[in-house]
């Protein structure tokens, strides 16, 4: 059989970029790192793909020792079609060096019936691509197909009881959208064999294309030659907007002229870096700071979203509050207090959270949060689901004040903010000695992955020293907020 030259993933990174499939084919040292968020989603996809078996019990799973050998594989697909097994998993087809791995397939006399599992929560373009694809090289392998399902995840399901997996999971049959895409596919694999018969790298620029379908996996080593503060660090201005100068020459921020139409967010960030001068609106930030009422809380929640449900009353990919931590100042100049929960990987974290927040803001004072939309949606949710709760909850709700107000408006920018007013860029350009760069958790999304496999962890030792990393990155957050305000306070 031989290796083949093209699979699904590599077939689609073709369609997106030919010097991407080239790259991943020949310069695969070159990709850039897959963060922990990536490798945490080709995870869930293996999990949710891993469940759905459970959908058609009593299979083979056909799945090859190394991910680089599929030979067996497809010789086991062969065998287990040619003897009448009727359900298989991860069965391996390869024709005219294109491979192609169905999830899960069903055998019976009058043909195979083919089904994808997606963790996501609807069908996309490029799982029909996908799809399209996998269909060719079946059908060119021999085989008829009766019909071709995607199965994926119904977001609206609520968990009652035992997970029930036909609620749980969408079957969505693609058949008569992938027939007409045949042509399509046949052209695009004979050209994309092309460009992996030549010599060199493509050269392709960067441009809108590298991020659709997903982000390019060579996305930095293509920017190589971008400079630092480039037109595509601008804040509030339309990709497409930042292609447009790059193709007409303007690469950096200070080759943006008076001419070239910013939003207001953008032409504060192209002045400050220009002239080299922080802005600071004295009299909005004083207004601001009126509306803030001492004694103060500092509040940051920390959530994950499991993309099966796990405890009654959730749904797919609903946040699950799991920490917090609180600051409190009394007023402006007395000591600062922390009270901190984090909830016990063993079941609901819901009820111990909310119970538990409730009691440690029971005390007068504005809660001052970083992007209140956030903590505001996850109170309401918890509301919902366990009403026992409501009035205390309604109770924080009206306490709520937004710390990034200032610097969402631009109140208060500095060159160093980058454009953002996310509190990671906020934080080192205003107290320069407080940053995430030494916390082994630097980031929410790493924070709640984190959370998550502890419910899978046995080790003590590992545990107790996660738990520490959760506490420690989310204590920072509400430091940060501390530190923050009193900064906006010192301004005269």
């Amino acid at each position: 059989m031989g290796s083949h030259l093209l699979s699904k993933s590599s077939f689609i990174r073709g369609i997106q970029c030919e010097k991407h499939l080239y790259l991943y084919k020949y310069h695969y040292d070159e990709m850039d790192e897959l963060s922990e968020m990536q490798k945490a989603i080709f995870s869930r996809g293996t999990e949710v793909g891993r469940l759905a078996q459970n959908l058609f019990p009593g299979g083979i799973d056909l799945s090859p020792e190394s991910h680089t050998d599929y030979d067996e594989a497809i010789s086991k697909t062969y065998e287990s079609l040619k003897s009448g097994k009727k359900i298989l998993y991860e069965a391996a087809f390869q024709s005219d060096e294109v491979l192609s791995v169905a999830d899960i397939l069903l055998n019976d006399k009058s043909g195979l019936k083919i089904f994808e599992v997606k963790s996501s929560a609807s069908v996309s373009d490029v799982y029909l691509i996908d799809a399209a694809l996998q269909y060719w090289v079946i059908k060119k392998s021999g085989y008829e197909i009766n019909d071709f399902s995607i199965i994926y995840i119904n977001n609206q399901y609520v968990r009652k009881g035992e997970l029930n997996l036909n609620q749980l999971f969408i079957f969505e049959s693609v058949l008569q959208k992938i027939l007409p895409l045949q042509k399509w596919v046949e052209e695009n694999i004979n050209r994309l064999k092309n460009v992996l018969m030549q010599d060199k790298i493509p050269e392709i620029d960067i441009g809108e294309h590298c991020y659709s379908p997903y982000l390019c996996g060579f996305y930095n080593y293509c920017r190589k030659h971008l400079p630092e503060n480039s037109v595509f660090d601008l804040s509030g201005v339309h990709l497409s907007t930042k292609y447009e100068m790059y193709r007409s020459g303007i690469i950096s921020l200070d080759e943006i002229t008076d001419e070239i139409n910013l939003p207001r967010s953008a032409k504060i960030q192209v002045d400050v870096f220009k002239n080299g001068k922080n802005l600071v609106d004295v009299d909005a930030i004083k207004n601001f700071l009126s509306d803030i009422k001492y004694p103060l809380y500092f509040m940051d929640f920390e959530t994950f979203q499991p993309a099966i449900p796990m405890f009654d009353n959730s749904r797919p990919y609903m946040q699950i509050p799991f920490q917090y931590s609180l600051h409190y100042k009394k007023n402006k100049d007395s000591p600062l207090q922390h009270f901190e929960f984090l909830a016990e990987a063993k079941g609901d974290p819901r009820i111990p959270f909310i119970e538990n927040l409730i009691n440690d803001t029971k005390s007068d004072g504005d809660i001052l949060v970083y992007n209140k939309s956030f903590e505001i949606t996850r109170l309401k949710e918890i509301a919902e689901v366990f009403p026992q709760y409501k009035k205390h909850i309604e109770k924080i709700i009206k306490r709520i004040r937004d710390l990034i107000i200032p610097f969402q408006k631009k109140y208060y920018y500095t060159n160093e903010m980058k454009g953002s007013y996310s509190i990671k860029y906020v934080l080192p350009a205003l107290v320069p000695e407080l940053n995430y760069d030494n916390l082994p958790i630097n980031e929410g999304g790493l924070a709640s992955l984190t959370f998550e496999s502890l419910y899978d962890e046995i080790n003590p030792e590992v545990i107790s020293g996660k738990r520490k990393q959760l506490i420690d990155y989310c204590k920072m957050d509400t430091l940060a907020m501390v530190k923050i305000l009193e900064k906006l306070e010192s301004i005269e």
